[in-house]
This record gives C-alpha cells, structure tokens and sequence, in this order.
C-alpha cells in the first residue's frame, strides 16, 4: 500500500509539473495573448522607438490580425512598412505601402504613404552614386532613382499642400541631378573608349531629358567633344555655340573642372 501510495504521489507530482511546465512555455510563446489592441499597439511603438524593429513588427502583424478592423489596424499597417524601411528591407517595405495604399485608398495619412514608398527607393539611389568609389559606372542601374522620383511625384501631383509635399520637390531635384549625372558618366565613359557616337547620343539624351540640372555643362562639353572626334564639324559648331552661350565661363574650357566640389553634396 504504501509503495502504491508513493508511486501515486509520483504521478500527481510529474502531472502537475507537466502542466505547469506547459503553462509556462504557452505563456512564454504567446505573451501578448491577453494584450488589448491599445497595449499592443503601444508596445510596438516603444520597440520601433528602441530600434527592435524586428519585434515591433511581430507586435503590429498580431495587432492586425486579432484586431482587424479600426484604427490601430490602419496605424499598425502604416508603422509596419516603416518598420520594414528602417529595418532595410526595402521589398517588404514597399509590400506593405502597396497593400496599404490598395486597402484604403481614401485614407487620411495616403500622402504619407506615398512619401514613404519614395523615401523607401531613395536611399537606393545613393548606390548610383559608387562610381565615385572608382565602380564602373556602366554597372549601375538607375532605375531605383526613377521610381523614387515617380513615388514624389504621384506625392506632389495628388497632394500638392501636403506637409511632405516641400520634402518631396528638394529630393524630386536631387534624383533629377543624379540621373543627368549617371547619364553624362556614361557618355564619358564611351568618349574614353572612343565610342564617339554613344558618347554624343547618351550626352544629347541628357541635355533633352534634364535641361536643367548641373551635370548638363558637362554633357554640354562632351557632346562637342564626340562632335569633333566624329568629324562633324557643322553639329560641332553648334553645339558649341550653345556650350559658350550658356556656360561662358566654364571650368571645361580651362581644365580645371575636376577640381569643383560635387554638384550632389548640397545633399
């Protein structure tokens, strides 16, 4: 009797730690079970804030998920593509403003959202900028800077007196410096190679495409220069009229435009 008694009591004792242990590790997984929309959301909000982006993100999905529908769903679905930007996953992130922007197209903050998926490429475009890390410029493509600048500019056409709107203008100028520079990068690079042709072509597609950003003074001067490599002397003539008529004093003309400062440091 006795030794049944103890095998027992053996028994209650495994059963009530298996229990407990199970308790514990369901608590352990799952600790934000009995958390309301508003605690859960707030403690996404501190986790972003600490830089567990990781974590917040973890938070805002179950928030969504057990609380679909209201506010915090549409705030959690919002701060979740931004977590996935500052994380640096640029694909989730901009999966998450799409989705965003497709659920709820007549959202309040929409602008942000647009400002967001610009800001999201933006930072790619800095990548275009390797060349000055001595990478082939030819290996880089642009495409990064011209989604950017599609996204402002969906920004700035829908919602001209946006808070984001003034932002949105200065970077649409920046990504348009940058992509006449690529473009006359390139054609110096097939000037180098003596591809005068594509030099000239890639140097004109610039000058038609971004008349107005500073890299076109280059392209200005290697259009005359392929001109000239190519014989041709009557485009030559004129291109150089249109160089001398708009950048009279240019640095190119006494070989000192090496030595200016980066047109996209203002940055």
């Amino acid at each position: 009797m006795h030794i049944k008694s103890l095998k027992m009591l053996v028994l209650a004792l495994a059963t009530s730690l298996a229990v407990s242990g199970c308790g514990t590790l369901g608590d352990k997984s799952d600790e934000t079970k009995t958390w309301s929309a508003a605690k859960l959301y707030a403690e996404a909000k501190d986790e972003m804030a600490s830089g567990s982006y990781e974590k917040a993100i973890q938070y805002f999905e179950k928030l969504e998920s057990r609380f679909p529908f209201g506010t915090y769903a549409q705030q959690a679905q919002m701060d979740t593509a931004y977590a996935y930007y500052k994380q640096g996953d640029q694909a989730q992130a901009l999966a998450a403003v799409e989705r965003f922007i497709k659920l709820h197209p007549n959202h309040a903050n929409l602008d942000y959202m647009y400002y967001l998926r610009g800001l999201i490429t933006f930072n790619d475009q800095l990548g275009l900028l390797n060349f000055l890390a001595n990478q082939d410029i030819t290996e880089r493509d642009p495409k990064a800077s011209r989604d950017s600048f599609d996204a402002f500019k969906q920004l700035v056409t829908q919602f001209p007196d946006s808070k984001y709107t003034p932002d949105a203008l200065s970077r649409m100028k920046y990504l348009v410096n940058a992509l006449a520079q690529y473009d006359v990068h390139v054609a110096r690079y097939y000037h180098r190679r003596g591809a005068y042709l594509a030099a000239a072509n890639r140097a004109q597609s610039a000058i038609t495409e971004y008349p107005d950003a500073p890299a076109i003074e280059e392209a200005m001067f290697i259009l005359v220069k392929s001109y000239d490599s190519l014989g041709m002397t009557d485009l030559r003539d004129d291109a150089n009229r249109v160089f001398l008529k708009n950048f009279p004093q240019s640095a190119y003309l006494t070989g000192n435009a090496k030595n200016r400062s980066a047109w996209w440091k203002f940055w």
